[in-house]
Order: C-alpha cells, then structure tokens, then sequence
C-alpha cells in the first residue's frame, strides 16, 4: 500500500464508522506524527479508544462536523483531512431530509472552511456511486458535497489546501450493509427479504477500499474526482451464497423495490466520462489543465465500459462464499 505522502504528517478522520476506522488502523502503520478520529457516536469512539488504549499517536474526539466552532478547533495542526462523516442510510435520509443536508452537505461545507482558513494541505472527500444521477435524498446530498468539494478551490485565496473526491460502492460486510443483516436473519432463522431478484450492486472489501483512497490521496493535486473500479454482484447470489454457506432453511423473499432505490448502480455518468481518465484500478476526472499530470502517470482516456453494475462481470456464488470466509 502506498503511504509515503502521510509521513510526519497529523492526520485528521471524520467518521467512525467502517472507513474511517479502517483509515485509522492503516494510517498507524505509517510514521505519521498524530491522527485524530471525529465522530459523535459515543460507543463507536468508546471502542475505538479501548483498541488504541496507549497509543499516544491516537486521539479520540467527540463532536460532530455540524458543528464548525468545534470543528475548528479538532482541526488546529491538521496537515491532512479524511472526511468520511455522513448520513449513509438511504432510508434515514428519506425520511429526515432536512439532517441529511445539515450533515452531508453543511457539514461538508464547514470542513472546506476550516481547511481553507487553517491552511490544511489536503482534503480526501469520500462519497459514494450513490451521488452518480441520483433518485434519493442521501444519493442527492452526497452528489452536492462532490460539488462542493470540487468547487472549493475557487474559494482557496491564498490557502494551499488540495481538495478531492473518492467515490466507491458497497464496502463489504460494513455496518449497515446488506451482509450482516441477512446473516442476522438466518441466525433468527428468518427468510432473507430481497426488493428484486435483478438488483446488482458493486462491492468491495474494507482493505481494497483503503488502499485506493491512499493511493487516490497521493496523486491529487486539484479538485479530481476518482472513482475505484470494482466489481459487481447480483443480491440474488450473495443470499443464495450466505443461505449455502451457513448451511441454513431460509428462504428468500421478493418484496419488491422501493421509489428511494435504484436497481443497478453506476460509477460515472456519460457526461463526466467524456472528462474522464482511467488506469487498471482508478478512474479520474480532472480539472482539464492537469490531464497532463494523469497522462504521465499511466492514466489514459476512459473508454465507457463496466461502468454500471449489470453491465460488469459478476462474482459467482461460490466467489461470494470465499469472500465469506
């Protein structure tokens, strides 16, 4: 994994939740000066602070991105920031719209002020394909704190802060997702419920996800969208996986999709792939004056290919179970 870019450097984690806490894990492993974890879910710091009890390099903060005066001062000494905070359940941000704005996209917004009047080197945006023409309240927030982000160099004055985005799919067996909640429903011997037996998703593993956002991280330079290339699965098949696996009776049942969910998801529109640069394992779209930077760099023009999860090749069943293990 390619780290060099955070030696002797104070780092800084909004979010504890699956990526941010894999961040924090992988961070240690480099000679950083400091890293601090923000988030205002107690019981997630709490455990946090019980795995790094005496790790002197680590500090846990209570507060939430909201909240720009105590951001600002969790923020003090920052040379690097990974922003991964943000209502993420479809769902909950359907039915608290107003939260998921104060949270994902003021929120966002008070992180690029502080950057800026504190000087902070970089900002790493993580976002989702969720934001790629979105149907639902969260997809929609995130696709504006994209924007927002990319934008923020025009507000940089004299500031040398570095702003970029990293949009990716399903995180595998992350808190919230799809696999522990249909190992949840077998252990209670129930029948795994399934909005469309079509649905296809991209998914990737925590480690996969944390390795693209380092090296995604180190190549930025101005306002870039990077997109991590994954593969796809068919929800179908993760259930038939896990049903085969854990040697279980439950059936699986359709229930048919919901308005606020999509039945394929895509990493990119048309239009920004006609921006857009790409090597084995990412995708960017620059500002247009750096193209030559990516070229270097091994990048070449994106060709539109696998770029919607029923359009890529799919995992098999027993691929899954491996997964599983």
């Amino acid at each position: 994994m390619s780290g060099k870019f955070l030696e002797g450097k104070n780092i800084f984690i909004t979010g504890a939740g699956t990526i941010g806490e894999g961040l924090l894990e992988n961070v240690l492993k480099y000679n950083i000066k400091s890293v601090r974890i923000f988030d205002n879910n107690e019981l997630k710091l709490h455990n946090i602070q019980h795995k790094y009890k005496g790790n002197s390099k680590v500090k846990i903060l209570l507060g939430d991105i909201r909240d720009k005066y105590r951001l600002s001062i969790a923020m003090k000494g920052i040379d690097i920031v990974f922003h991964t905070a943000a209502l993420k359940h479809v769902c909950f941000c359907e039915d608290n719209p107003i939260d998921a704005v104060k949270t994902n996209v003021v929120g966002t917004q008070n992180i690029i002020d502080i950057c800026i009047e504190q000087n902070i080197e970089k900002l790493i945006n993580i976002s989702t394909d969720k934001s790629v023409n979105p149907i639902n309240v969260m997809g929609a927030t995130k696709l504006l704190a994209e924007r927002i982000i990319f934008s923020a160099s025009v507000y940089l004055g004299k500031s040398k802060t570095v702003f970029s985005t990293v949009r990716f799919g399903n995180v595998w067996n992350s808190s919230g997702s799809v696999v522990p909640i249909f190992k949840r429903f077998i252990d209670e011997k129930k029948d795994l419920t399934l909005t469309d037996k079509e649905m296809t998703r991209f998914i990737m593993t925590i480690d996969n996800a944390i390795e693209l956002i380092f090296k995604a991280a180190e190549i930025s330079i101005e306002d870039e969208i990077f997109i991590l290339k994954m593969p796809s699965i068919r929800i179908i098949d993760l259930a038939t996986a896990m049903i085969k696996k854990y040697k279980s009776d439950s059936k699986i049942k359709i229930t048919g999709i919901q308005t606020s969910e999509k039945l394929h998801e895509c990493l990119i529109t048309e239009e920004e792939s006609k921006l857009a640069y790409e090597n084995d394992e990412l995708i960017v779209i620059p500002r247009q004056e750096n193209i030559k930077y990516f070229l270097d760099k091994g990048f070449k023009k994106m060709t539109l290919n696998n770029i919607i999860s029923n359009d890529n090749s799919f995992l098999t069943v027993d691929e899954i179970i491996e997964m599983l293990e």
